[in-house]
């Protein structure tokens, strides 16, 4: 363990003086292009790659061509992602020729998986540093091997260390902050490669978690979400975390992604309605309305307690919103247990919901079985989907028309000029006519209209 922090030092200590060098020569520091493709919890990771970055002396921008150094930060959970790093890795073979001194990095859920890392080491020699999950904290070692030997490095290390609370995190949005509260998932769902490329779960002690709020209100952050890939399964209790951050002073609202329905609890329940910051809404990702479908991804309930956890929330509060994840087109679905999910959705009334058509995994239990539905039946479906949960959301969303909200201004709308756009307590956007000025600002907004994609209003501040 001394050893090895010896080692990060001395790369740390490197990789300033050779940055320091560069801006003397250019009058300029070197510049990090970090982009990341996927879910919030790499965003939260790609900030803290630009909190290390930032303390050797890298500045950041958002042209891939000026950098000095690329790190693409990947996501593995659906092909089409995939295909759009190898993409950009692809379009980057040129540029690598042009500029042979740029360092190109591919990290993440993709490069942690050995098959991808030996297509890059193979196929894609422009690319530098290849790294998986579990070695975001030798970023420094890494990289000063790749500058100091011109050599090609490529980490898949499936240590699983403590929970550094020693991080730099350099965040790109000044009124909304990702908090990851634990690491990994245990759930095995015979579809998901994320227990495979992120590990079994980890979690943060809750100390450290409500001192990282504490700090982020402090310092004007509107808007916190909590990131888990089950929160449920937090080990030191979710529902007592959610309570001790309500009970922090301030005006903010408090958000968390994702709960899984086998552990969602009435006590959950219960803690978001009696809070007073945290947001009435709740992600709860069904997959499936069939509970045949339900089985065979694995998912530890049927669609009866699912909807146990629905009618608890609606009992308390009827107007209580939810929203969802749903796959299209699991192996061996038929029709008719399509039509099920169809059906769960016009009964439980979802705000929004987010819809994929299955993708195959390499690794998950699920690529084994046979999938003799064709992809154009599956277009077919999750468009017939979408055009369902569209008249139950306008519907559904009626019930704010003529209510005033809260929303917090987060920018420009992009219905006319003259217009912000935000989303209120349930998550939902809501685009209203103000002043620029309110924007990074809570907003009492007055719903005039509701579509099915977003509430249209007006700001009640100077009436």
């Amino acid at each position: 363990m001394a050893e090895t922090m010896l080692k990060k030092e001395y790369a740390k200590a490197e990789l300033l003086k050779l940055n320091n060098r560069f801006s003397d020569l250019n009058g300029h520091a070197p510049l990090a292009y970090v982009h990341s493709f996927g879910c919030q919890q790499n965003v939260s990771d790609a900030e803290k790659l630009k909190g290390q970055l930032s303390q050797i002396g890298y500045d950041f921008t958002d042209d891939m061509t000026s950098a000095q150094l690329i790190i693409l930060n990947t996501c593995a959970v659906r092909e089409n992602a995939e295909d759009r790093v190898f993409g950009t890795i692809g379009n980057l073979k040129k540029f690598k020729q042009q500029n042979p001194d740029t360092i190109i990095a591919v990290c993440g859920c993709m490069a942690q998986q050995k098959h991808i890392a030996q297509k890059i080491k193979s196929t894609y020699r422009q690319v530098d540093l290849v790294f998986g999950t579990f070695a975001y904290n030798d970023l420094y070692q890494m990289l000063f091997e790749v500058l100091s030997q011109k050599t090609r490095v490529f980490n898949q290390t499936e240590k699983i260390t403590d929970i550094s609370e020693e991080f730099s995190q350099l965040r790109s949005d000044k009124l909304r902050a990702f908090v990851p509260i634990m690491y990994g998932c245990n759930n095995f769902c015979t579809y998901c490669i994320v227990p495979y490329v992120r590990g079994r779960e980890r979690s943060r002690k809750p100390e450290a978690v409500v001192k990282e709020v504490r700090d982020l209100v402090s310092d004007g952050y509107k808007e916190i979400t909590l990131l888990g890939q089950n929160v449920n399964s937090y080990s030191y209790g979710f529902a007592a975390l959610l309570k001790e951050i309500d009970r922090i002073p301030g005006k903010f609202r408090i958000r968390f992604m994702s709960s899984h329905p086998k552990d969602a609890s009435k006590e959950l329940i219960d803690t978001i309605i009696e809070s007073e910051k945290i947001c009435k809404c709740l992600h709860l990702p069904l997959q499936s309305g069939c509970d045949r479908i339900l089985k065979l991804m694995n998912r530890h309930y049927d669609k009866a307690q699912y909807l146990d956890i629905i009618n608890y929330a609606r009992s308390k509060k009827p107007e209580f919103s939810f929203s969802t994840d749903i796959i299209v087109g699991f192996p061996g679905e038929t029709y008719d247990e399509f039509c099920e999910t169809k059906e769960l959705i016009k009964q439980v009334k979802y705000d929004n919901i987010y819809s994929f058509v299955y993708s195959r995994r390499s690794g998950t239990k699920a690529a084994e079985f046979e999938d003799n539905i064709s992809d154009k039946q599956k277009g077919l479906w999750l468009r017939e989907l979408l055009l369902e949960q569209r008249d139950v959301t306008t519907n559904w969303l009626s019930r704010f028309v003529g209510k005033t909200v809260e929303v917090l201004a987060e920018g420009e709308g992009r219905l006319a000029d003259g217009y912000l756009t935000g989303k209120n307590d349930e998550g939902i956007i809501v685009e209203f006519k103000a002043d620029k000025k309110y924007i990074g600002e809570f907003v009492q907004v007055r719903i005039t209209k509701a579509m099915n994609w977003a509430l249209e209003g007006e700001s009640v501040e100077d009436k």
